[in-house]
């Protein structure tokens, strides 16, 4: 589909517009450490994004060649795009949280001539994945070794004249691979073009007016998943509004109360802990009681916004994976009205979202302006078409070939139905279902939107192919593994557990309802691969992992089984 979309739109002409008419102006705060920040303006990022792109090209690198950025979000993470795009060159971004082996994976399909290594937790693990010979730049806050073993960011900027002029590059020119996260295999390079982002982030921002100039960020998911550079980097780039970045995850609840972020968008796991801490702090009746009175109720609800952050925030979202209904409400009491949002990476995440101020729990509302939508008749999937859609997988042409139909609509993978409003309710994965031995389908998102709602349950999983009833897998948290190391605290949260899953199954079709819980002593993690970067289970290493057990845990005829690997 060819993409319509004005010169001005483009990423390079937003940089312009920005360098020209508010230089001065602070667009990102940069955490150090210790409670220090520093703030970069316009006219510095730029300044230091054309030295850089100047670097590049004294490097020999030629336009349209790849060049790879590993690292957790910074100022200097988008500096370092801006300047491969200043240069001519591609840019393909990886999550910092990858094992060794993926990292390689993917530089060497993406034929990547250069990575820049930033601020990264676990690098020694992570290193042995660079291939040898490959140049690597490293960033102000990247790890030590690194700063030693590779030119440095800040020496290179100071010896380094700026690009001169003001490059541009064409709407169909490709401008990022993006590799997916890996949930049912190997990673695939997701192509972008200048266009089809500037297309999505202006048709995103009609349904979003909360970010404009004025508005404040906190950027702390994956710059390299596609939520966070559509909202963060695009939005930054439409609007000029200020970015915050967060230090890390001790500091988190710190990160937020200094930007007060006017937008603010997280996976609904994030809306999960928040509200566990707060009813951890005031039993839910009590809350419920509080907030029922008049003016009481407001003064408390400032109170827990300001705690967490909040208190400024006009427009908050959730994405990424399901938001169960019961959360939009408890949010809704607080005064904070979440919007639901739905994409791909493969359509910039631009294709479905609820309305502010218009929850409809349970669904991920309305399209886009400019979004096509459909439900295939036969299957159930979720087909869209939109100016957004992804060039392509990069050398992956059956694999393009299959992600789309014949007449070009992109095939999401997941089933769905629309209500008397048109609204959007996602009803599971289309490879997801699974039969049971009576010969009943069984949909495992809606129950694992239920199930993640006890506070000590991180990650599940519901699975059963041909057993007679599902059964779940489920990883807890810290907290919930610390109170199972005693036999008095273990026997508290089955308790709880048990009274969780018989809660559920109250409120599901007989074919449904689970026949156990089974709590596994292993972590859920990338390095296990387990779970994807961005937290998503993957479900057939769970199946390898532990479909050799499901007889045995069902023939303990017990509510909460408790597995030791």
């Amino acid at each position: 589909m060819a993409v319509n979309v004005s010169s001005e739109a483009l990423a390079l002409q937003r940089l312009y517009q920005w360098e020209s008419t508010t230089p001065d102006k602070v667009v990102f705060t940069q955490p150090l450490g210790g409670g220090q920040v520093v703030d970069y303006t316009w006219r510095q990022v730029m300044d230091q994004s054309r030295r850089m792109a100047a670097h590049l090209q004294s490097l020999g690198l030629q336009p349209g060649d790849r060049v790879a950025l590993l690292s957790k979000n910074t100022a200097q993470w988008l500096m370092t795009d801006f300047a491969i795009w200043l240069g001519g060159f591609v840019s393909v971004p990886l999550y910092p949280t990858l094992a060794a082996g993926t990292i390689r994976q993917i530089l060497e399909h993406s034929e990547s001539k250069l990575l820049f290594v930033g601020k990264l937790d676990g690098w020694e693990g992570m290193k042995p994945g660079i291939p040898a010979g490959l140049p690597c730049i490293h960033h102000p806050l990247s790890p030590e070794d690194a700063k030693k073993s590779y030119p440095g960011w800040d020496a290179i900027v100071a010896k380094t004249e700026p690009l001169k002029g003001n490059p541009l590059r064409s709407p169909d020119e490709l401008a990022t691979i993006m590799y997916t996260s890996g949930t049912t295999g190997a990673p695939k390079g997701v192509m972008h073009s200048f266009g089809t982002f500037a297309w999505g982030v202006q048709s995103g921002l009609k349904r979003v007016p909360a970010i404009n100039s004025s508005a404040r960020m906190l950027s702390y998911l994956p710059l390299s998943h596609v939520a966070e550079r559509t909202l963060v980097e695009h939005g930054v780039l439409a609007t000029g509004m200020h970015v915050f970045f967060a230090e890390s995850l001790e500091t988190f609840t710190s990160d937020l109360q200094r930007a007060k972020p006017t937008v603010f968008f997280s996976v609904p796991r994030l809306w999960v802990k928040f509200q566990q801490g707060i009813s951890a702090k005031m039993p839910p009746k009590k809350l419920d009681m509080l907030l029922s009175i008049p003016i009481l109720g407001g003064i408390v609800r400032k109170k827990i916004l300001t705690a967490l952050g909040l208190q400024e925030c006009t427009f908050a979202a959730g994405g990424a994976a399901p938001m169960p209904p019961d959360l939009l409400r408890w949010y809704n009491k607080l005064g904070l009205d979440l919007v639901e949002v739905y994409g791909m990476t493969e359509n910039c995440g631009v294709s479905h979202a609820t309305l502010p101020g218009k929850q409809r729990p349970g669904t991920v509302g309305l399209p886009y302006d400019g979004v096509q939508s459909r439900i295939d008749p036969a299957s159930g999937e979720i087909q869209m078409k939109a100016p957004c859609l992804m060039l392509g997988y990069y050398k992956e042409p059956e694999l393009t070939k299959q992600a789309l139909t014949e007449d070009g609509w992109l095939k999401t993978g997941d089933k769905g139905a629309l209500d008397a409003e048109g609204n959007l309710k996602i009803t599971g994965r289309v490879k997801d279902l699974f039969k049971t031995s009576k010969g009943k389908y069984v949909a495992p998102a809606p129950i694992e939107d239920r199930l993640v709602m006890h506070n000590a349950i991180e990650a599940c999983c519901v699975t059963g192919a041909n057993l007679g009833q599902p059964l779940a897998l489920a990883m807890l948290n810290i907290d919930a593994i610390k109170k199972a190391a005693s036999a008095e605290g273990k026997a508290e949260l089955e308790a709880s557990l048990t009274a969780h899953v018989k809660a559920i199954n109250e409120h599901l079709d007989p074919h449904e309802q689970l026949d156990c819980l089974v709590v596994t002593a292993e972590a859920w993690t990338v390095d296990n691969d387990l779970i994807t970067p961005t937290f998503k289970v993957k479900r057939n290493r769970i199946e390898d992992l532990f479909a050799k057990n499901y007889d045995a845990w069902v023939g303990m005829r017990k509510t909460v089984v408790w597995h030791k690997a």
